[in-house]
């Protein structure tokens, strides 16, 4: 029974745990939203999309041709908008945060 409880315990404080550090990602994630120069056909969001996937601490890239404009969420502590800004302009499409 005693060891029952303690699997328990330990299966609790595991969750808890994980919950938490997930929670602490999460709060850490910032949004951005580019506008994106330079895009004249299909194929430049998958471009544009990848120079970003390659920034260390960008989470999720969603690139969007007919607004042409890029949202990055991305670890702040890692990286930065100039980083992304950066990224994309190597790639050969400049871009400006929107906000």
């Amino acid at each position: 029974m005693v060891r029952k409880q303690r699997m328990i315990l330990v299966a609790t404080m595991l969750l808890v745990g994980t919950v938490w550090i997930q929670g602490a990602f999460a709060a850490a994630e910032r949004t951005v939203t580019l506008a994106v120069g330079h895009m004249t056909c299909a194929t430049c969001p998958f471009v544009v999309r990848k120079a970003l996937q390659q920034v260390d601490g960008v989470d999720t890239v969603r690139v969007d041709y007919e607004s042409k404009t890029a949202t990055v969420a991305f670890d702040p502590k890692i990286a930065s908008v100039s980083d992304l800004t950066a990224a994309t302009t190597r790639a050969g499409y400049p871009s400006e945060p929107t906000e």
